[in-house]
């Protein structure tokens, strides 16, 4: 079932099945609800703005920041927001609605010409599947010549989930045992060449009050596909799956009683890029008059 839900002049969409209650922000697309329908359990973040005013950003067509706030195309100098044009935005619409589904679309026009040069398509489907979230991003270049983009999730989910536990009683579980390192990011959000040791030979990643001391974590092409967010105390599991997106990012803010898993395809600036779109890390081309899909799940286990 759909229903369409206004809190605080924000329109949200709502669709659920006999496990999930998942709702949707219209503004930047963002999943601001998933709810057990079993136990009521909340499983989202609330956005609280005195922390960390998001519930799960949808980024495109840039991952993170860019050098000087910017990049240039063709010899074109250009400027896009942190993660993009989608994140914020009030002009995308819902193109389709199911029972249990929600497409969002948002299409190239003289003002998304000016920022992001590309005759571009994109759209987002959340779709219910017993216990499961998908989340599949579509990308359609309109055009004869090559896109440049990156895509990607940053879905911040509640921790912990029950009252009677605290934020370091949850850990992350990796499906396979990890060595890759972290890549420190600056100050300015911008990619470092300096790694460090997060795994050692392991498959978990403990969180508490310092894991994001540095900033996020950021991974690149982790040998698991799927991660999983478990506590020690209760039995609720939950899964992102993100096969096919070759780097991850885990992040929170510092007092936040939440943490975020990215799946991306791209990645934030280097600090010494040429600021050339078309030597960018991690961007990905489509060719023209083509399509692209990439999709990652959220499963809730109890």
């Amino acid at each position: 079932m759909q229903t369409l839900i206004r809190r605080k002049n924000a329109i949200m969409y709502t669709i659920n099945n006999e496990y999930l209650e998942v709702s949707v922000q219209k503004t930047g697309i963002e999943i601001c609800s998933i709810k057990s329908v079993k136990t009521g359990k909340q499983y989202m973040w609330d956005a609280n703005s005195e922390v960390w005013g998001s519930y799960a950003p949808v980024l495109f067509p840039i991952i993170g920041s860019l050098k000087d706030n910017g990049y240039t195309f063709k010899g074109k100098e250009y400027s896009l927001p942190k993660h993009g044009m989608i994140r914020n935005n009030e002009n995308i619409e819902l193109a389709e609605s199911t029972s249990n589904s929600l497409t969002f679309r948002l299409k190239y026009d003289e003002d998304t010409l000016k920022m992001y040069p590309f005759e571009f398509e994109f759209s987002t489907k959340y779709s219910l599947e017993e216990n499961k979230l998908i989340v599949a991003h579509e990308v359609i270049n309109h055009d004869e010549k090559p896109l440049l983009f990156s895509l990607g999730g940053h879905p911040a989910f509640k921790c912990p989930v029950n009252e009677d536990e605290k934020y370091d009683d949850y850990f992350l579980e990796f499906e396979e045992v990890e060595d890759a390192p972290t890549w420190v990011l600056h100050k300015n959000g911008l990619q470092g060449d300096e790694s460090r040791t997060v795994f050692n030979h392991s498959n978990k990643i403990a969180l508490d009050a310092h894991v994001f001391d540095d900033d996020a974590l950021i991974f690149k092409n982790l040998k698991s596909s799927l991660v999983h967010l478990k506590s020690k105390k209760s039995d609720q599991v939950l899964t992102v799956e993100y096969k096919g997106f070759p780097y991850l990012g885990i992040w929170a803010k510092p007092n936040g009683n939440f943490v975020c898993i990215e799946p991306w395809l791209g990645i934030t600036d280097k600090w010494n890029t040429d600021r050339k779109l078309e030597t960018k890390e991690g961007i990905k081309t489509l060719e023209g008059k083509s399509t692209f899909d990439a999709f990652y799940t959220i499963e809730i286990s109890e």
